[in-house]
């Protein structure tokens, strides 16, 4: 698992994409909060805080986390080269778990220059140091989990096609259902009896829940067992290809 792993860390700086996701996430956040007037700049809305980081990351992680995760499988369906891959002394887990957590920590790479935001609002206060960090904090974590489910879906997305754009389009779509989708269906008036547990199965209410600064045991099981389920689904579209490559 660590060789796939490390292979696939060094594909994505060995090209451009890793330093595009990074770029492109911090770029997008930077002129929404600093450069462009409006709401979602701190200096018009004279708050000292990170709301607009919180509120803007899902929906750019939702178009470039499956930019990175499009080509893990579908790619080398494309080139004929996944026998290749499968036939090495590595478990299907083993590979499918490599190249998910190399795009896990390709989006940690791109989180953690946001400390220079937390430490720009911080001395920007009327009172330096006014801002909720365990608030801070919590969104922070709960970030990087709905950025993993990403992962993870994006991930199950590439291995059903040798497409690359194909895979994106279905992360994306896969990732808006996730992460708006039982918040949309929560509301519909057929379901406003079981409206609250519709919405607990999405992304939005245990990321919320983690933006107040309380890491709950039961928001970080739902994350990784989410992860866990995409991530054998995956497995399950391999081995099914497989199969029927063999018959």
């Amino acid at each position: 698992m660590f060789a796939i792993f490390k292979k696939e860390i060094a594909g994505f700086f060995s090209g451009f994409t890793g330093y595009m996701v990074i770029a492109v996430y911090l770029s997008v956040n930077s002129l929404f909060m600093w450069i462009f007037p409006g709401e979602w700049n701190v200096f018009d809305n004279g708050y000292a805080g990170l709301d607009t980081l919180f509120v803007l990351s899902p929906w750019i992680f939702l178009f470039l986390v499956p930019a990175v995760t499009m080509k893990m499988f579908a790619e080398e369906k494309r080139l004929g080269t996944i026998e290749l891959v499968f036939s090495r002394p590595v478990t299907e887990r083993g590979i499918i778990w490599g190249k998910y957590l190399a795009s896990v920590a390709l989006v940690l790479l791109a989180l953690l220059p946001g400390a220079v935001y937390y430490a720009s609002i911080y001395s920007l206060g009327d009172v330096p140091g006014n801002i909720d960090s365990g608030g801070t904090a919590g969104s922070y974590v709960g970030l990087f989990f709905l950025a993993a489910v990403y992962a993870a879906a994006g991930v199950f997305a590439s291995s059903l096609t040798d497409s690359q754009v194909i895979a994106f389009i279905a992360a994306v779509l896969i990732c808006f259902a996730m992460f708006a989708g039982f918040d949309a269906a929560a509301s519909l008036p057929v379901l406003q009896n079981i409206g609250e547990t519709v919405a607990g199965l999405g992304i939005n209410e245990h990321y919320r829940s983690m933006s107040r600064g309380v890491i709950d045991i039961g928001d970080v099981a739902w994350f990784a067992a989410v992860i866990v389920i995409f991530n054998e689904a995956t497995r399950l579209a391999l081995l099914t290809r497989t199969w029927k490559t063999k018959n």
